[in-house]
């Protein structure tokens, strides 16, 4: 289906109108007027684009700026911009093959911090024997924030079950789960509290946050070996007015990130419990496991997300609720739900 016109709450398809719950603007800010507003003038500070390298002896403090609320907001000790969320993730990939033994993933992790022969931290439903063994080497764990399918952080209680003598690096995505989870949306970083040498978090800014870029966030020294890599230093930039944007937008993620949870709550306090829908009221995403519920939405000219990561995979379907759904919009889908179950 082509549009042609951002699809907010409500999508035009042949000239007719649905709701829409798809995409990823968590916290709806790509139609947001203030928000807007603000890109707008740092474009007219920034320019459209800046095509030079970061390590250019021309800085701009755009990037510093941003990169400082980023920093803080995520609770890590310093954050580096770069150009997508997927750039991000490959970035501290190639960094990390230097330095890792081996690497291990749990769950099906996005690309974006997938790598060729990782290991699975679980087989059979048991910790991989080599977590247990007593050979030291250096590993890296590679997970989601929050795994598709699931609608709560990711359990990393494991942790503790490795052996001390495995040095652990864990590099966490949090495409969806920065700027929904944790306090005004700062993601799950934070809470990180295990015995692991290091935490490395990477996530797109293109989701909840609104604007094209990605992020790496860490430990200082971690961040100064990234801006050493080659590709980070021969590539472009993040869009500096997007960066800057960033920082001047504070208060309006804290309005968004409110108006989701309000959302969120009040869908909690309407829908019948069914088994053909995965909710939690924390959490943005709805799950549907019945293709025929994803019809009769439909039907009901609802529009939800519906897409294949690969053209093996199943078709992941979800519902996805943000900031500016309103209330009526929110009865009418849920409304559907109930039916269904009864």
């Amino acid at each position: 289906m082509i549009v042609e016109k951002f699809p907010d709450r409500i999508v035009e398809i042949a000239q007719k109108q649905f709701l829409y719950f798809g995409g990823t603007a968590y916290l709806g800010l790509p139609t947001n007027a203030v928000f807007q507003n603000l890109v707008v003038q740092n474009i007219l500070k920034w320019g459209t684009t800046y095509g030079s390298s970061r390590s250019a002896n021309i800085k701009l403090s755009a990037y510093s700026t941003g990169e400082k609320f980023l920093a803080e907001h995520i609770g890590s000790e310093d954050a580096v911009t770069v150009s997508s969320g997927m750039l991000a993730g490959k970035l501290v990939l190639e960094k990390l093959k230097n330095q890792t033994d081996c690497f291990f993933h749990l769950n099906e992790i996005h690309s974006a911090i997938q790598i060729e022969n990782s290991l699975p931290v679980f087989v059979n439903g048991k910790l991989n024997d080599r977590l247990l063994d007593s050979k030291p080497e250096k590993i890296t764990i590679l997970t989601d924030g929050v795994p598709s399918f699931e609608t709560k952080p990711v359990d990393l209680t494991f942790l503790k079950e490795i052996s001390n003598q495995k040095e652990i690096t864990l590099v966490m995505d949090e495409s969806h789960s920065l700027g929904i989870i944790g306090k005004n949306g700062s993601g799950i970083y934070t809470s990180i509290d295990f015995p692991i040498k290091r935490k490395i978090f990477v996530s797109s800014l293109g989701k909840a946050f609104g604007l094209t870029g990605g992020v790496i966030g860490s430990d200082a020294e971690f961040i100064t070996e990234i801006k050493e890599i080659e590709t980070f230093t021969s590539a472009a930039g993040m869009n500096p007015a997007f960066v800057q944007t960033l920082s001047d937008a504070i208060e309006i993620y804290k309005k968004q990130h409110q108006k989701l949870l309000d959302n969120l709550s009040y869908i909690d306090s309407i829908l019948v419990k069914n088994d053909n829908v995965k909710f939690d009221k924390s959490y943005p995403l709805i799950y549907l496991l019945s293709k025929e519920l994803v019809h009769k939405l439909k039907e009901e000219n609802i529009i939800i997300a519906s897409f294949r990561y690969t053209k093996e995979a199943e078709s992941l379907n979800r519902i996805v609720i943000t900031a500016n759904h309103l209330k009526e919009d929110l009865d009418k889908l849920v409304g559907v739900l109930n039916d269904y179950h009864a």
